[in-house]
């Protein structure tokens, strides 16, 4: 079970190089993150990936964005 919290946080502050996919177990788009970093639209992405991570509740996220 992953925090949402540490995900969201992960997200909006290392989100240009995919740390919050790495730490949810999405290991191809944070790898797809790192490759893009140079561009600065993963920090973007990454900034609204963090918003949503922590206004969704817990079951949400937890069903959404989890490696099952």
């Amino acid at each position: 079970m992953k925090s949402k919290v540490v995900a969201g946080i992960l997200a909006i502050l290392l989100g240009g190089i995919g740390v919050h996919k790495f730490y949810l177990g999405k290991i191809g788009m944070g790898i797809l993150y790192l490759v893009f970093c140079w561009t600065g639209i993963p920090s973007i992405i990454g900034l609204i990936e963090g918003i949503m991570y922590l206004v969704a509740d817990d079951d949400t996220f937890q069903a959404k964005y989890c490696k099952k």
